[in-house]
């Protein structure tokens, strides 16, 4: 653990407060960066109308410690919009497909196309899919917005940030500079990017310069303005006003907990969830020339390794969790054979993405439930 700051101690201190000021007059009350408002302690131990358990945060914590320069080194990564902390490195678009293959398309499907309730990452040309966005306010008629990287995120950095930091699932952090390069630009090629008048072909390398020159074509859809110096003034000025957002500001003399604000839009919770629905439709056409199989040398720990760890264990049964599996057995071996051949809503890529027949997949599902 690190060592707590002084900030939230002050908020622990407050929930062990004795309680309430019978006058709510001349609170001193600071806005946060999201329009909110906090209370800072004030020298007659109040936040706020709450009087705080001054001994609570006067109190020494001897669990914890500082973080040395080298932990938070390791995670102060930030990629900035202005190319802050971009390092140097190069990634073509050849090999950034490749590694999408082995490693990306069981989640986010063939050419970015999404499924199973992993994000798409391209729908098409991102300039004409940026048009979109506006589509159901002055076209009510119109197909729905498309949000995915290209048509929708204002800064290319993010892309690359967060394919470094959190990418792929379950083994974050393990690709080099080079390969996060070259998913980035397979990415943009998948999007059918120019950059700098240069089209993103299957040829194009991606370096540190030329990713400073991206573009986004949403990179001023988006408000408030947060670049620049007065991009932290510019926030708290937008939230100060709740027009802005389309809030309803409550009666400040009027405390209030819950139901501050008349509803004005009907939710509706998807059930299931996933992604089932694919525009265009997903082929599902296997047409290749067939070539008959080998079972008796086809080796299930090996394919369960190379094709199913990267989920399976992290946040859906390992092979040999007994626990896990006895709960999916329920319904019977073959119902479980029949989800992971199809794909399911839940997450499941049909056959985890892998090209493994039906007879090769079924000894890899036996392999995890018996674990030999």
């Amino acid at each position: 653990m690190f060592k707590l700051d002084h900030k939230l101690l002050i908020t622990i201190a407050t929930a062990t407060t004795l309680l309430v000021s019978t006058s709510s007059a001349n609170f001193v009350k600071k806005s946060s960066i999201d329009g909110g408002v906090y209370y800072p302690v004030t020298k007659k131990g109040y936040t706020g109308p709450y009087k705080v358990n001054t001994k609570a945060l006067g109190m020494k914590l001897n669990n914890g410690r500082v973080p040395t320069t080298n932990e938070l080194k390791a995670w102060n990564k930030d990629i900035m919009y202005d190319g802050t902390g971009l390092p140097e490195g190069s990634g073509s678009v050849e090999d950034g497909e490749a590694l999408y293959e082995a490693q990306c398309v069981m989640c986010h499907g063939d050419f970015g196309s999404g499924g199973g309730g992993y994000p798409s990452l391209s729908k098409g040309n991102a300039q004409e899919m940026q048009q979109t966005l506006k589509n159901q306010r002055n076209k009510p008629d119109a197909d729905g917005p498309v949000r995915v990287f290209g048509s929708y995120w204002p800064e290319a950095s993010t892309l690359y940030w967060y394919i470094k930091d959190a990418m792929p699932h379950a083994k974050s952090k393990t690709l080099s500079a080079n390969e996060t390069y070259a998913l980035t630009a397979y990415i943009l090629n998948i999007n059918e990017f120019e950059i700098d008048g240069v089209e993103v072909d299957e040829e194009y390398v991606l370096n540190r310069a030329k990713f400073l020159k991206i573009k986004m074509p949403n990179r001023d859809g988006f408000v408030p303005k947060i670049k620049g110096k007065n991009g932290l003034k510019n926030v708290r000025k937008f939230y100060k006003n709740p027009k802005n957002f389309g809030a309803i500001k409550v009666t400040p003399s009027k405390r209030c907990m819950s139901d501050c604000q008349k509803k004005s839009a009907k939710t509706i919770y998807i059930k299931n969830g996933g992604i089932s629905q694919f525009e265009p439709p997903m082929s599902i056409v296997r047409d290749l020339p067939k070539v008959k199989a080998n079972h008796s040398s086809f080796d299930a720990k090996k394919s369960y390794k190379d094709n199913c760890t990267m989920c399976h264990g992290s946040f859906a049964p390992a092979a040999g969790d007994k626990t896990a599996w006895s709960d999916l057995l329920k319904k019977g071996i073959n119902k479980v054979y029949t989800n992971g051949i199809k794909g399911t809503k839940t997450g499941m890529p049909a056959k985890g993405g892998a090209s493994l027949s039906d007879a090769e997949f079924k000894k890899v599902v036996d392999f995890m439930v018996n674990f030999k």
